[in-house]
C-alpha cells in the first residue's frame, strides 16, 4: 500500500481540523494550521532549492518549528536530517562533509558559519508563498528516502541510517494495532529529535490523527513535573530511555497512562507497573525505531526482548 506519511497529515486536516496536532510548552496547532503551514514552507522551500530527493539538514530546537520544518522539506520531495547544534564542531564537520545537504534549516538555532560556508542556510521565518500550488511530496516513491538519522557513534565513527518511506509505513501500521492508537490518543515526544524513536511519537500521531505533545526540557528528568504534566494534558503513550523509563516506572504512579516503552539498553529486572503496560523494546537504528517488543507483565530475572513486529523477520 503507497500512501505518504503526509497523505495522513493531509486527511486528519479535513477529518479532524480543529483537533490539537502539535503542541510544546509556547505554542499548539492544530491539524487544519500544521497543514497549512507545511504546504506554504513545503512550496516555498521547493521553489527555493529546486531539488528532489536531497538531503535537508534541520537545526533542532525541540519545538514545534523542528516538526514544521520536517514536514515542509518531506512536503518539497526532499529528505530531513536532524542536527543537535550543541553537537562538538567536529562532528558536525563529519555529518556536513558525509552529506553534502542542499540547505540547512534554522528557526533561531546557531551553528558555526566556518560549518555551513558551502551551504545555503535557510530560516524558517523565509519561507512563505502566495499559492502553494505545487506539491512535489505526491511523487515519492516508497523506496525512496523519508529521512537520515545519525548514530550515536558509541561503537565507531557516527554513521547515517537512510530511512525509506516503506519503511516508517509499515511501522505506523503496526504501532496503531499493537499500542491501540486512535484520534483520542494523546503522545508524548519525549525522545530527542535526534534520536530515532522519536520517529514513533512523530508518525504514530499523525498517523492516526493523535495529539502531540513535545515534553519540555525542563522537567524531561523531574519525575513530579513530568508525572504532572502528563495527567494534566491526558498523556496516554510515551517513550522513555531505559533507566530512565525504569525509575519512573516504579517510583511515579501516572493515571493517565495506558503504555510506557523503553529502550536504547538492556533492561534491569524490575516489577511492572499496576496502572498501565510496561513494554521493553529493541531495535538498532539501522532497523527502523524498533524490531522487537516484550510487555513486561511480571517480574522477570532475565527480561526478554520480544518477537519481531509485523513485516519484520
Amino acid at each position: 500500500m503507497k500512501i505518504n506519511v503526509l497523505s495522513y497529515l493531509e486527511a486528519s486536516a479535513a477529518r479532524v481540523p480543529d483537533r490539537v496536532c502539535w503542541a510544546d510548552a509556547a505554542s499548539a496547532l492544530t491539524y487544519r494550521e500544521a497543514w497549512t503551514a507545511v504546504c506554504d514552507m513545503g512550496a516555498a522551500l521547493s521553489e527555493r532549492l529546486s531539488v528532489v530527493n536531497a538531503p535537508v539538514c534541520v537545526l533542532l530546537r525541540h519545538d514545534v518549528t523542528d516538526l514544521l520544518a520536517f514536514f515542509s522539506i518531506v512536503y518539497s520531495g526532499n529528505f530531513y536530517v536532524p542536527i543537535d547544534p550543541a553537537l562538538p564542531a567536529v562532528r558536525l564537520r563529519s555529518m556536513l562533509e558525509t552529506l553534502k545537504p542542499a540547505a540547512v534549516m534554522t528557526a533561531g538555532a546557531s551553528i558555526d558559519a566556518e560549518l555551513t560556508q558551502d551551504i545555503p542556510v535557510i530560516s524558517q521565518q523565509e519561507l512563505h508563498t502566495e499559492a502553494p500550488a505545487a506539491a512535489p511530496w505526491k511523487q515519492r516513491k516508497d523506496t525512496d528516502l523519508l529521512y537520515v538519522i545519525f548514530t550515536s557513534g558509541s561503537t565507531g565513527v557516527p554513521k547515517g541510517c537512510m530511512l525509506e518511506y516503506g519503511n516508517i509505513t509499515a511501522f505506523c501500521h503496526w504501532f496503531k494495532r499493537y499500542y491501540g492508537i486512535d484520534s483520542e490518543s494523546r503522545i508524548a515526544a519525549y525522545a530527542s529529535f535526534g534520536f530515532d524513536a522519536c520517529m514513533m511519537d512523530i508518525y504514530g500521531a499523525i498517523t492516526n490523527g493523535a495529539q502531540l505533545h513535545i515534553i519540555p526540557e525542563e522537567i524531561r528528568l523531574d519525575f513530579i513535573g513530568l508525572q504532572r504534566y502528563f495527567e494534566e494534558n491526558g498523556i496516554t503513550h510515551s517513550f522513555m530511555t531505559t533507566q530512565v523509563g525504569r525509575q519512573f516506572a516504579l517510583e511515579m504512579d501516572c493515571k493517565s497512562l495506558r503504555y510506557l516503552s523503553v529502550g536504547g539498553e538492556k533492561l534491569v529486572p524490575c516489577e511492572p507497573p499496576k496502572d498501565y503496560k510496561f513494554i521493553n523494546a529493541y531495535g538498532p537504528t539501522e532497523a527502523t525505531i524498533f524490531t522487537t517488543v516484550f510487555e513486561v507483565d511480571k517480574y522477570y530475572p532475565n527480561v526478554p526482548i520480544g518477537k519481531a513486529l509485523d513485516n519484520v523477520k
